[in-house]
């Protein structure tokens, strides 16, 4: 033993040299990279007694075992888990959250009741402290007022804007919002209201009752919605008071056929954590369309499903969309902790200085310590990219998650029907989102689509979204007191107190409704001149009658305050004015023509008849003769086709296909002048010195115009005339007496007014005026109701329909058929013929003679160098060609340009024989001068002094 002491001693000594320098390495290792905590706090803070809460808690709790026991995630450090209950109530709540804080948390999760995140995102924020919330979806929690709150789940904001697509979809244009009046309900129906009028359609109204409300103030609330004409609802509500407000709606008959409501996420979430619906709940709602959280499916939401029923502190047989976007916040922290250590992140809280006085004594909440490095891991969190159980977990500029998508869906019998879906990249669809997501982006209304829809009342037909009041008030219905123009509208102590034509359409109208419209009509106006068509349009805007009917004009100022029903009646300004019978003038028979067609047609008949004399000169014995006779024949010629009398015959091809192109030219000019000129000399021509609405305009005259007529407020916005210049008729008597007067006597030179109203004018006055010019506006009478009214939609179909079966014409011609007043004004203007209507049967002639004289002219040179070139040959042959003076050049070609006019004048058969001689000559000098040459060919050789061999 003793021998092996000294060993032991070396022993000793040599592991203590060693575990010095180990120690040390270790230390300077943790200075470089400091060691993780073993645990770290973690809050959750919500309701556990809700719908959401029961199905948030056991997946928090798993989400938390799950990370705990997976090492490769924080590697070493454990989350501690610590739940608090905020009890449905905002001031415990808030209570419960700062308690949470006091814990030396690094992050919160939850809470699910968006007043609460509104109150803790300020503390939470000022600690440093990240709040990942997975239930509050207001819409006002953002990301730059509250810079430490994380949503982890969709914007209401998103949900809203589904519900107005949906809105869009069915064609409703007003909604009814029920919500509950806290920042959840309230802020969630403003963006809804936004999205609405994007689409132009509204928010008609809002009944909000009180968190917590008794079942007695909600079915007053209901009692005023069912007096309200919209019957498309939208029910903003928390879950756990939802089904109330149906209970109370049914017993009031509001889920009947014809109504429609649309309930937000918070009713899936009811129904899906229910493993068996009550059959009264079900009941309840059917028909109700609502919208669920679009999470895909995937192979680890299947594996989380199927082991839910073996989670503890499970309270819930299923599960809702909240459970699944709670285990993902859960992942989020974690993932975004595991980043926040590697990269040297600690986790060490430190005293607000500002929770002290200004003596250094600690006020009541200087338990609450910042977050060092708060801002590090709100940084690592938004930064976070994974996929979770509710899809891909990212986050964009604002904090936002996404590609946030919803469910729609439908309740019938006892279950929930897809009819599709809804993402903000491709809007309405039966497409699944992640298929979407890969194709290009298509928001089009033809691309929008779902399936068939099951509307209470257990019918398939799209309810029309609106009823009458259920208040008793039948419409009020305005209806101008007119002084002038009785068969238009007029007092009657009838049943109805008033008639004519536009009441007769609006009546027929109405009972072509599938629905009674229950009304009363209310005169507007003294009945001692008409009234203002603009403060009648103006009151229908300010609500202090339902709808104006009567002979309103559709114009572009009153559409952009009311809506108008499909036009009943074609109107347009007219300009009416004195006219005076015009007599027969001597010189009547020009008149059918303008001077251009006059001067063209002459020019024509001049050219014709030469382009024939032309073609015919060489081969017609009847076109030729001594130049007098010549020209006599063609200028009589010429002028004899006018009649079809022209007594010379054509023999040539081109002469005969000229002369049959202009007979039929002649025909219609003929045909033309004799139709104009019977109109201008049988029809009773009426002449004014208003020629329309320009030349009235530009003179300084003075303008009747109708009293109370939109012409007053037309001509001088419009066409700038002065206000000065205008006159108000108020009765048909003063139209007669100031067209009678005219300027010079104090009247007015012309009547600016509507067509429907001057015919009857004119019909009444027997005809002593005249529309002159033409119409110069285009416009109708239309039924005036509020904007976004329903029931112009459905009268503007009715009086299409009325259209279509005759029954509007006949209520025309039972108020307004009168006879119409012929006569034209300025007929000179109108009757004469311009050389427009006839350029093309000019210019078909001209290139058919142009045509004819190139080919004649071409075939007459061709002959002439034949017979030029035959002549110069036989000359060449008899005599020795000698040169040629320069100076006889010029005297040479004179007389070839003789010789081609004289060998034109020349008639076609001696041409052709002197040819056929000429050739015959040729062909026999050329036999001699062979022969010659034979002969004295021996001569020659006797004279050439070459030998001969």
């Amino acid at each position: 033993m003793e021998g092996h002491m000294p060993i032991m001693k070396l022993l000793v000594i040599f592991i203590s040299c060693l575990w010095v320098p180990m120690e040390v390495i270790g230390k300077t290792r943790n200075a470089t990279a400091p060691a993780r905590p073993k645990v770290v706090n973690v809050g959750a803070l919500f309701t556990l007694n809700s719908a959401i809460g029961r199905s948030a808690k056991p997946a928090i709790i798993a989400a938390v075992d799950d990370i705990n026991s997976d090492s490769s995630i924080l590697r070493g450090t454990k989350l501690n888990l610590i739940l608090q209950d905020t009890n449905c109530s905002g001031f415990l709540g808030t209570v419960e959250a700062m308690q949470l804080i006091d814990r030396d948390v690094i992050a919160a999760i939850g809470p699910q009741s968006s007043g609460i995140a509104h109150v803790i995102s300020h503390v939470v924020s000022e600690l440093h402290v990240p709040l990942l919330s997975f239930g509050a979806t207001d819409p006002t929690l953002s990301a730059l007022q509250y810079p430490y709150f994380v949503r982890t789940t969709a914007s209401d904001y998103f949900q809203m804007y589904a519900v107005a697509n949906l809105v869009e979809y069915f064609g409703w244009r007003e909604v009814v919002a029920i919500f509950v009046d806290d920042h959840y309900g309230r802020n969630g129906i403003s963006i809804l209201g936004d999205a609405l009028a994007k689409n132009r359609a509204k928010i008609s109204y809002k009944a909000a009752f009180a968190p917590g409300a008794t079942a007695s103030d909600i079915e007053s609330l209901l009692v005023g919605v069912n007096l309200m004409e919209s019957r498309v609802f939208v029910i903003h509500v928390n879950p756990d008071s939802g089904l109330e407000v149906f209970s109370i709606a049914k017993r009031l008959g509001m889920m009947d056929s014809g109504c429609v409501w649309i309930a937000t996420d918070w009713l899936p979430c009811v129904l899906d954590s229910s493993d068996t619906v009550i059959p009264n709940t079900m009941d309840l709602i059917q028909g109700v369309i609502a919208l669920r959280h679009h999470t895909p499916d995937s192979d680890i939401k299947k594996k989380f499903t199927s082991r839910w029923r073996n989670l503890k502190d499970k309270e819930t047989p299923k599960f809702n969309s909240y459970a699944l976007y709670s285990y993902d916040s859960v992942w989020l922290l974690a993932r975004a902790l595991d980043a926040f250590f590697d990269d040297g992140g600690t986790v060490t809280f430190s005293a607000d200085p500002r929770l002290h006085d200004s003596n250094g004594t600690s006020l009541k909440l200087s338990a609450l310590r910042i977050f060092d490095e708060g801002p590090k891991l709100l940084q690592k969190l938004v930064a976070t990219n994974f996929t979770g159980l509710t899809g891909p977990i990212q986050f964009d500029s604002e904090k936002n998650l996404i590609r946030p998508a919803y469910d729609v869906l439908n309740i019938g019998g006892t279950s929930l029907r897809l009819l599709g879906y809804w993402s903000n990249y491709s809007g309405l669809s039966t497409v699944a989102p992640e298929i979407l997501y890969t194709k290009p982006p298509n928001t089009s209304t033809s691309n929008q689509h779902l399936y068939g829809v099951i509307w209470p009342g257990e019918t398939t037909t799209k309810p029309r979204g609106w009823v009458f009041p259920n208040n008793g008030k039948p419409l009020q219905i305005a209806v101008p007191y007119r002084v002038t123009y009785a068969e238009i509208v007029s007092k009657d102590k009838g049943p109805l107190g008033t008639k004519g034509y536009c009441i007769d359409i609006f009546e027929a109208a109405i009972g072509l409704l599938p629905y009674p419209v229950p009304h009363k009509y209310i005169l507007y106006g003294d009945g001692r001149r008409n009234p203002s068509y603009n403060n009648i349009v103006n009151d229908v805007v300010q609500s202090k009658y339902d709808a104006a009917v009567g002979d309103i004009t559709i114009t572009t100022n009153r559409t952009r305050i009311v809506d108008f029903t499909q036009p009943y009646m074609e109107s347009g300004l007219v300009v009416v004015a004195s006219v005076k019978e015009i007599k027969s003038s001597p010189w009547s028979f020009l008149k059918p023509f303008t001077w251009q067609m006059w001067c063209l047609t002459v020019v024509f008949f001049v050219f014709v008849g030469a382009v024939v004399w032309i073609l015919e000169h060489r081969t017609n014995h009847e076109f030729r003769g001594s130049p007098r006779q010549q020209l006599i024949t063609m200028f009589w010629f010429s002028f004899s086709t006018m009649f079809f009398s022209h007594r010379e015959n054509t023999v040539s091809t081109l002469g005969r296909l000229v002369l049959i192109l202009w007979l039929f030219v002649v025909l219609i000019i003929n045909s033309s002048y004799t139709a104009s000129l019977t109109s201008i000399l049988t029809v009773q021509q009426l002449s004014s010195k208003v020629q329309g609405i320009d030349s009235l305009i530009s003179s300084t005259d003075p303008i009747g115009i109708q009293d109370g007529s939109f012409a007053y407020d037309y001509l001088i916005d419009e066409l700038n005339v002065g206000e000065s210049r205008l006159r108000i008729m108020k009765s048909q008597n003063d139209y007669i007496s100031a067209l009678q007067k005219g300027p010079s006597g104090g009247g007015v030179a012309a009547i600016v007014d509507e067509r429907p109203y001057v015919e009857l004018f004119l019909s009444n006055t027997k005809c002593k005026f005249r529309i002159v010019g033409q119409e110069f506006t285009k416009s109708g009478w239309g039924f005036a109701f509020p904007r976004d009214s329903p029931l112009a939609v459905d009268l503007s179909t009715a009086i299409l329909k009325l259209s279509e079966n005759g029954e509007l014409q006949r209520i025309h011609d039972k108020w307004l058929s009168r006879e119409g007043c012929s006569g034209q004004t300025n007929p000179t203007e109108v009757n004469q013929l311009p050389l427009t209507s006839f350029w093309g049967l000019f210019l078909i002639c001209g290139i058919v003679c142009f045509l004819s004289l190139v080919f004649f002219f071409c075939r007459v040179c061709w002959q002439y160098s034949r017979y030029s070139s035959e002549g110069e040959q036989h000359d060449s042959e008899e005599l020795e060609p000698e040169p040629e003076p320069p100076g006889r050049r010029s005297i040479r070609s004179s007389k070839s340009f003789k010789d081609m006019i004289d060998f034109m004048d020349k008639k076609e058969d001696e041409i052709k024989e002197t040819l056929k001689r000429k050739s015959g000559e040729s062909k026999r000098h050329q036999v001699s001068q062979v022969s010659v040459g034979q002969s004295s060919a021996p001569t020659w050789k006797k004279i050439c002094p070459l030998p001969c061999t």
